[in-house]
């Protein structure tokens, strides 16, 4: 895999969570007027095979549709003729591709999941297909782990309208040569954080490394700050309405991480810098701490990437605000691109095909990326790494994942806080301001 994935091209095809494009949805409506339901060919042949079209931002023979081919191949073994196939779409422009297939009958019977927004209105149109009735039907509700089912109902509106082919739990990384040498423990509360940071930076040791440009690394904090302070459904809350992100509570949690930045722990030139250089500035042993999900194990297992070594990364979860009601246990999680079934698609043999690949998606994602995901691993490999090891016992101890900061916003507000966060950490505007820009933007 190139290092420089086109700084983003490949980003989005291992890291979906970096930005799920906001595409305007203006017009799917009209588009879908009249359209009834997907007219496009059959999924299915009169000898129960299938020939499943995955509508992907990975390209064919990489990540889900590797293992998915792979699956299928296994399968064709009994329902001969059976065959999978990748339309590519870059991640820019998913949005306005599974429009223009939906106005035409054309979407095919798998594709990524659009914003929530844009899944609702495929809803209407008898396009999404209800997974948790499905898997029940089918008898492979089992197969999933119940973290992933929480997670993305909470993303959905109660409703598990995706499939989680990834599940990454996010925390901080940190260097345990750096925190051996100057006698430093994981932190339990946010304080202690703080303590940590002021003390490696006294030695000239960059505290964190965070990525200005891409936002959502610095954003991050301060929504896990909210849970930890005000608890697990506190943006739930400025959803309905019941509070608002000008809240104090709210604010003080905008400035805390302002205050990081104020004090330099983010290093020089962070409001510039990339995603793939800040995680380089960890890997390669300047800044100790590294906030950041599990779809980073590629690189940290890597030895061409990883100059520290594997054995030198630990995990702590995001501490405890001191007299806050949420808890380092409420775990923020993702489920990185989800995908949906196209329910006009849907039929007895894509059922078969679908309850097969529930059985085996987890192990051969296992075997085949080394990925972690929402479905269940039954034959986990002898030589599984240990950083690959620890993930899969923490995302086993979830009771309560939490989204992340902008998960419940409007397109609009997501993009606001991701294009402020940089001027939060620089001085540049305050925890007040930095808020208030989103609230009027929601």
């Amino acid at each position: 895999m190139s290092r420089q994935m086109s700084q983003l091209e490949d980003a989005m095809n291992r890291r979906q969570f970096l930005k799920v494009a906001g595409g305007s949805t203006l017009g799917l409506a009209a588009l879908l007027a009249g359209c009834g339901t997907s007219t496009g060919s059959s999924p299915t042949s009169s000898n129960g095979s299938v020939t499943i079209h995955f509508l992907s931002v990975q390209a064919a023979g990489t990540g889900w549709p590797l293992v998915l081919s792979t699956i299928t191949d296994q399968y064709a073994k009994t329902k001969p003729g059976s065959t999978f196939k990748v339309d590519f779409q870059d991640q820019a422009s998913l949005n306005q591709k599974i429009q223009l297939l939906a106005g035409q009958g054309a979407l095919p019977v798998l594709y990524n999941t659009p914003p929530a927004d844009l899944l609702a209105q495929l809803a209407k149109n008898g396009e999404v297909l209800d997974i948790e009735s499905t898997f029940n039907q089918l008898g492979v509700t089992q197969e999933l782990v119940p973290a992933a089912v929480t997670l993305l109902k909470k993303v959905y509106n109660g409703k598990l309208s995706a499939l989680p082919f990834e599940l990454n739990i996010e925390g901080f990384w940190y260097n345990k040569q750096i925190f051996a040498q100057n006698g430093l423990q994981p932190p339990q509360t946010w304080d202690e954080l703080v303590q940590i940071a002021a003390s490696l930076q006294q030695k000239g040791i960059q505290p964190f490394a965070a990525s200005g440009k891409q936002g959502w690394p610095l954003t991050r904090l301060v929504g896990n700050y909210i849970f930890r302070s005000l608890g697990p459904d506190a943006l739930q809350s400025v959803q309905s309405g019941q509070a608002k992100l000008t809240d104090a509570a709210y604010v003080a949690a905008a400035q805390a991480v302002a205050n990081l930045g104020k004090q330099g722990y983010f290093g020089k030139g962070v409001a510039t810098l990339d995603y793939m250089p800040a995680v380089d500035l960890f890997l390669q042993g300047t800044a100790a701490m590294l906030y950041m999900g599990s779809w980073e194990l590629r690189d940290f297992n890597s030895p061409t990437v990883n100059k520290i070594g594997a054995s030198n990364i630990g995990f702590f979860p995001f501490p405890n605000v001191t007299g806050g009601v949420g808890n380092s246990g409420q775990t923020p999680m993702n489920a990185g691109q989800p995908t949906s079934v196209n329910k006009a698609k849907y039929n007895a043999d894509v059922g078969k095909w679908l309850a097969y690949m529930a059985q085996n998606y987890g192990d051969v994602a296992l075997q085949k990326e080394g990925a972690v995901t929402g479905f269940v691993v039954h034959h986990p490999p002898a030589n599984l790494d240990a950083l690959t090891s620890l993930v899969i016992a923490q995302i086993k101890q979830v009771t309560q994942p939490v989204l992340w900061f902008e998960a419940l916003f409007s397109t609009k507000a997501q993009n606001i806080s991701q294009q402020n966060a940089a001027l939060l950490v620089t001085n540049a505007m305050s925890g007040s301001n930095f808020m208030a820009a989103i609230q009027q933007a929601s």
